[in-house]
């Protein structure tokens, strides 16, 4: 029997079933298949490889004396970029639907993994193996809900496809790599976003109930670099809500234990990451981390107009406040939090120094979340990166 027919003996775990990773499962659709085989050394709340797995998949480890890979891991080249043309209805400007189209149309790949949202919910993810553009599409807007994207992984042995990109986030992307070689393609390209603070379905209701002026018509939202979250409702409308204002006294527990002990926000094990931490509202932040990143970003390169990435301002004052302000769940009154954010706005960080106060404040949070809740697993959990990030700054006990 060949490695890659060894794991078909394995049965799928059934829905509702406690799964391997116990309450740090981040859902991410391993188990839901016969790759569950491997999931002891594939699930990243399970057996932490990020160190490992950037070297197999880049060709080198990670530079901890560069400041940029310190944070924002192995690299070729980073910038911002925005369509020239945008998608309507995309999250920004519709570069990952436009890149995923284009690598399909030129016959790089026979599938793209991408996550639709169901006839009932637009937040209810629904992962699919696109083979249209149309399919492509249809998956436009973020879901910020916990998604088993590879729950589609024993569908990719069915089909018979050769060459498959896979869109996903961080634990989805360590453990495709982790069985990369057991999938029987020729080729496979990852472009992956960033990512932070998942919710369940119900987490996130409860998010946009405690937040947003009408849940029922929010499209999308983000976290933006003016320290506000942006709301897109139906009919178009924009709405903010800043930071400082959030009810975290409330919302401090929605998040997903997986995302409370993540250290891979920026998707370190992509080969190419599009995403918005990193670049100065609205463009998007795209970072090349190998020559397969390379060629899928040249692509689309004549779509897209580009600048050089910027960093701007001191994040760590914030951070140092921020850190305290979380544990304690401190919830500011909305004219102060308004008044702050305005402030924050003109002199708070921007650009990549942004990236790195998002890195840095998730990180602290985390590294004290598994501290305090996982111990037995703190030294081996936590990569060497992150624990060099978190060193920076002093924590509460």
């Amino acid at each position: 029997m060949t490695s890659i027919e060894s794991h078909k003996k394995a049965k799928a775990l059934k829905p509702g079933s406690k799964r391997p990773a116990k309450e740090l499962c981040s859902e991410c659709g391993l188990c839901d298949t016969y790759y569950i085989h491997y999931v002891k050394e594939a699930c990243a709340f399970i057996t932490q490889r990020i160190d490992e797995l950037e070297t197999s998949t880049h060709n080198r480890p990670r530079n901890l004396e560069n400041e940029n890979e310190l944070y924002f891991g192995v690299h070729q080249e980073m910038m911002s970029a925005r369509k020239t043309q945008p998608i309507e209805g995309a999250q920004w400007t519709g570069i990952v639907s436009t890149l995923a189209i284009e690598m399909l149309n030129r016959g790089l790949v026979e599938g793209v993994v991408c996550v639709q949202n169901t006839k009932e919910d637009r937040f209810q993810p629904m992962p699919i193996i696109a083979r249209t553009p149309a399919e492509i599409l249809a998956a436009k807007v973020n879901k910020p809900t916990l998604s088993p994207n590879l729950s589609i992984l024993e569908e990719i042995g069915k089909s018979g496809m050769k060459r498959l990109l896979v869109i996903g986030v961080g634990c989805q992307i360590q453990a495709l790599r982790a069985v990369e070689k057991k999938l029987g393609l020729e080729k496979l390209y990852v472009l992956g976003t960033p990512c932070v603070d998942n919710v369940t379905r119900a987490g996130l209701q409860k998010f946009l109930e405690t937040t947003s002026r009408s849940p029922a018509t929010v499209v999308s939202y983000e976290f933006m670099q003016d320290f506000r979250v942006h709301f897109k409702h139906e009919d178009g409308s924009e709405e903010t809500v800043p930071f400082f204002g959030l009810k975290t006294n409330v919302l401090k527990d929605i998040f997903a234990p997986s995302c409370m002990s993540c250290f891979d926000y920026v998707n370190s094990l992509a080969d190419i990451v599009v995403g918005y931490m990193g670049a100065p509202y609205p463009w998007q932040w795209i970072v090349v981390r190998n020559d397969t990143g390379k060629e899928m970003l040249e692509l689309v390169k004549d779509q897209l107009e580009t600048q050089p990435v910027m960093s701007e301002g001191n994040r760590k004052p914030a951070v140092q406040q921020g850190i305290e302000a979380y544990d304690k769940a401190v919830t500011l009154p909305m004219w102060v939090a308004k008044l702050m954010g305005v402030v924050i706005d003109k002199i708070g960080p921007k650009g990549l120094e942004y990236a790195r106060f998002s890195i840095d404040s998730h990180f602290a949070r985390n590294y004290l979340y598994v501290k305090r809740n996982h111990p037995q697993k703190s030294a081996a959990h936590v990569p060497e990166f992150a624990k060099q990030i978190v060193a920076q700054y002093k924590l509460p006990e």
